[in-house]
């Protein structure tokens, strides 16, 4: 099977996994104690008292070869590691070590780097930049998030920025020297709703949004951003994703209007209870309004007059082509055009093979089908099939610029590429 329609084009750009960048992560344990196993709190105890043990100019020296060998890999790594001391110090009860440099040992012993993306960089999602200052008249400036994988399969949610032309070219900028996890609000350390943020003066590059919950200890996956105009004109920036716990999912969201301070959302509601919840862009009727795929096998319309909540879902495109007989989603927010909503979706066929395909929505009414594409917009061909899981391609948002879809979508779980098609071709294609 190839891709078939005339218009679509495949860019050179591609972005791939890089093993060298690391963030700084929790060793040995864990910032709850009811997170803590008693052989973990042993075995913390006895690292302390070995670290205790040492003479001071033991500790300076060994505390000066690790800034040597790690200084240059992170941002301010003492100031890291003094956060990780006082971590350690109030979950173990420890009296305050006079010598500083045993303080930031400790630190840097109960810490360890995890290279976040060194398994696959991909399931990406793009949208318009808060800021559009800078850019020639044809340009757009985007913010897209990738779904980073690194050692444990555990995901992560990562960013990257860069501008797209009126001539359908990408141009990216480039990632940031560091990568960095954000701050937690110790307010809301033990609700379900809480917020990170990041250092001023971290690059959007640089930010890398980790797991912290339990809910989420395997994988934040599959984010799909979306930027929300209310009906006053605000702007807002909502993610939707799944956070996995390494035997159970749940869809959660993200809130922002900066992409530097982030607030969770927990999602409730019987239409809850699957992978691949996508945001609608503004309200319908004075209501949110979001695809859910509940079952599986439907892409399906829920509204809600709560963020938090959503029920009763509506079903609204079912498979109907062998390429999405197993499986039918969708991939990413709907995208407002004059003549309907365009949904990016996905198909599962043969051999599981993942496609992109399209439909169109009504406008006024969402839960009604226009028009659809009877083959796929995009499989794997060549070596796009090659990867940690082949034959896929997949994405979680795209965005249309002058005239154009503009198609950032992963390979084999793998990597990023991008594909770009004259959105009159594609309107055209549908039946």
């Amino acid at each position: 099977m190839t891709d078939g329609y005339a218009g679509l084009v495949r860019l050179p750009t591609l972005i791939e996994p890089d093993p060298a960048r690391v963030i700084l992560r929790p060793f040995l344990s864990a910032l709850d104690p009811r997170d803590l196993h008693r052989s973990d709190l042993l075995r913390a105890t006895r690292l302390i008292d070995r670290i205790l043990a040492m003479d001071a100019a033991a500790v300076e020296a060994e505390f000066a070869t690790t800034l040597r060998d790690f200084g240059a890999r992170h941002a301010d790594l003492a100031t890291a590691f003094a956060e990780r001391y006082t971590q350690i110090r109030d979950l173990l009860g420890l009296a305050d070590d006079p010598i500083e440099a045993r303080r930031l040992l400790i630190g840097a012993f109960f810490s360890n780097e995890y290279s976040f993306q060194s398994t696959a960089l991909f399931n990406p999602s793009i949208v318009p930049h808060p800021d559009q200052t800078g850019l020639d008249a044809d340009e757009l400036r985007f913010v897209m998030s990738l779904r980073a994988t690194g050692e444990g399969h555990i995901s992560s949610i990562c960013f990257c920025s860069g501008a797209v032309t009126g001539a359908g070219e990408i141009r990216l900028d480039p990632p940031g020297r560091f990568a960095t996890t954000p701050r937690r609000s110790t307010a809301a350390r033990l609700a379900d709703a809480y917020d990170v943020t990041f250092q001023p003066g971290t690059e959007l590059g640089e930010r890398v949004i980790f797991p912290i919950t339990q809910q989420q200890r395997n994988g934040i996956e599959d984010a799909r951003l979306v930027r929300f105009v209310e009906d006053d004109g605000r702007v807002t920036y909502f993610a939707t994703y799944t956070a996995y716990s390494g035997r159970e999912i749940a869809p959660e969201m993200l809130r922002t209007d900066d992409f530097r301070r982030f607030s969770f959302i927990p999602l409730r509601g019987d239409a809850v209870s699957n992978k691949g919840m996508a945001m609608f862009p503004r309200r319908i009727g004075g209501r949110y309004a979001m695809l859910a795929r509940s079952d599986g096998e439907t892409l399906q319309l829920v509204t809600s007059d709560d963020l938090h909540v959503w029920n009763d879902a509506t079903e609204i495109l079912s498979a109907a082509e062998p390429w999405e007989f197993v499986q039918i989603g969708n991939c990413g927010s709907p995208i407002e055009l004059p003549e309907g909503w365009l949904v990016i979706t996905h198909g599962v066929g043969p051999m599981r093979r993942y496609c992109i395909g399209a439909a169109l929505l009504d406008l006024n009414d969402p839960s009604r089908m226009i028009a659809r594409l009877r083959k796929p917009l995009l499989t794997a061909i060549g070596g796009e099939r090659n990867g940690y899981v082949p034959n896929v391609v997949y994405s979680c948002g795209s965005l249309v610029h002058a005239g154009r879809l503009m198609l950032p979508y992963a390979t084999s779980d793998t990597a990023t590429r991008f594909a770009v098609m004259p959105i009159a071709d594609l309107l055209d294609a549908m039946g």
